[in-house]
């Protein structure tokens, strides 16, 4: 056990793909950490045998990593609390079981849940708030051994005295008293013999030198339930920090089953961390800063006092707007290696610089930069309907007086507007939009100053030629 360093930790369980939400976690704890010059821990909460999978453990540390959030502790790293796998470290779970039940403050419960689902309905029905009423605590030596004589199944009570109240400092929600008599006897083993998440999770944190844990206020229930434990066992309590969950337009928690894409999906869509790590960390967190931060300067600035107390509302809008954000500021080698194979592919050598430099204030994702090089480079050009429409109101004598004024201006597109104004005596959108519709298919996106260069003469004269085509 280490202690004395500032320690946070992300302790997901690998059920499935990260989403938004348990990432935000992630990120606030990375922050939390690298801005006080502590350490950061990643703990795999696999203790569930059933639900446990080793391909979404692997899947999300590799989106970890990739998101910039380094463990300092943790699996493939190592460190002194290892192993940092929950399902390798029943021996200690059970050894400290076995501490409780020696000290009487832990007991075999035979209750079915049937009897338990009977028991809550009473309680309920009679005003009171639903907790195990202890019975199985009362059972005699004999009695026990006569039950586990007929195998019946049997789960581990930790035993919760009343009359006491667990009072701790919220690092987010301030004071917090909850009374031991609202909150009853509850399971630490499972009936299966696995440990419940109450014991493994608030024993590794103490084991392991966590300091602070924050996690989602949907936990702030089981914080009470977790000192008890520590304090019992003699292990020291961290500091607990809740944060409000993210929720989606429905104002249901965010997650996969909600429409929540995975980190994965976002990350083959082409976001960028940094498009993530900013709008994340400003999701129920106020920065002065509207610009985009690097990851240091996120968590130099990140404060638990700016946390908000309500629940955050994912906005996918903000999120675009930080991947615009984060797209403006690639190198120009890391933008060509974001872009993919197909633009690779399709633009010349020659040209890299002065493509990226006249798509990347139109372009929010590797699919968007293929398409204006399928665009610029292209031999076939699919117009869209609203291309298809302009070049068809503007009539064929503008194409006609289009080729001669593209052969004067060749490939600067100042020269031919400017000669093909002259010609037709139009100006403003009547010129520019089918001249636009004609070279690009589009209606709008980059500057045709930038494109006709790279487009070329003898491209740019083709397309004009089936322009006219599409006049007759």
């Amino acid at each position: 056990m280490t202690a004395g360093r500032f320690k946070t930790r992300f302790a997901p369980s690998p059920t499935g793909l990260l989403h938004l939400g348990n990432v935000r976690t992630a990120l606030f704890n990375h922050l939390l950490a690298r801005g006080r010059g502590g350490a950061f821990l990643l703990r795999i909460e696999d203790t569930d045998a059933v639900r446990g999978h080793d391909r979404y453990a692997a899947a999300l540390q590799e989106d970890l990593a990739w998101l910039g959030l380094a463990w300092d502790e943790g699996p493939d790293v190592g460190g002194p609390n290892g192993p940092y796998a929950q399902s390798q470290r029943g021996e200690l779970y059970e050894r400290y079981t076995r501490v409780l039940e020696a000290r009487e403050l832990a007991y075999p419960c035979f209750c079915s849940e049937h009897e338990l689902k009977m028991e809550r309905k009473a309680q309920l029905a009679a005003g009171r708030p639903p907790r195990y009423s202890g019975r199985c605590r009362l059972l005699s030596p004999a009695e026990i051994e006569a039950r586990r004589a007929r195998a019946l199944p049997a789960t581990l009570r930790f035993h919760v005295a009343d009359g006491r109240t667990v009072e701790f400092e919220d690092g987010v929600r301030g004071a917090q008293r909850f009374q031991t008599t609202d909150i009853g006897d509850f399971v630490i083993r499972r009936s299966d013999g696995t440990p419940a998440f109450f014991f493994c999770n608030a024993v590794d944190d103490a084991l392991m030198g966590v300091t602070l844990v924050v996690r989602g206020d949907d936990h702030l229930a089981n914080t009470p339930r977790q000192i008890l434990l520590l304090e019992a066992l003699g292990l020291p309590v961290p500091t607990y920090a809740h944060i409000p969950l993210v929720v989606g337009a429905d104002g249901a928690p965010l997650s996969k089953r909600t429409g929540s894409r995975s980190l994965a999906e976002l990350r083959a869509a082409g976001y960028l961390p940094a498009a993530i790590d900013n709008y994340l960390a400003r999701l129920g967190h106020t920065y002065e800063e509207p610009g985009l931060l690097s990851h240091a300067q996120l968590a130099a600035r990140f404060d638990l006092a700016r946390v908000h107390h309500s629940p955050a509302r994912y906005d996918e809008t903000q999120l675009l707007h930080w991947q615009r954000e984060a797209v403006k500021t690639l190198s120009a080698d890391a933008f060509w290696r974001w872009a993919g194979g197909e633009t690779q592919a399709l633009v010349p050598a020659s040209a890299h610089d002065a493509f990226i430099a006249a798509v990347r204030p139109n372009v929010l994702f590797p699919v968007d930069v293929a398409r204006w090089a399928r665009v610029v480079f292209g031999d076939e050009l699919a117009l869209s309907s609203g291309a298809r429409e302009a070049i068809a109101d503007a009539g064929r004598s503008f194409f006609e007086a289009a080729l001669p004024a593209l052969e004067e201006g060749r490939a600067s597109f100042a020269a031919v507007s400017g000669a093909l104004k002259i010609r037709t005596g139009r100006s403003g959108k009547t010129l520019f939009k089918p001249l636009r519709a004609a070279l690009t298919g589009e209606l709008d996106g980059p500057e045709m100053a930038h494109l006709l260069p790279l487009i070329g003469y003898e491209r740019a004269r083709a397309r004009l030629v089936r322009a006219l085509a599409h006049t007759r």
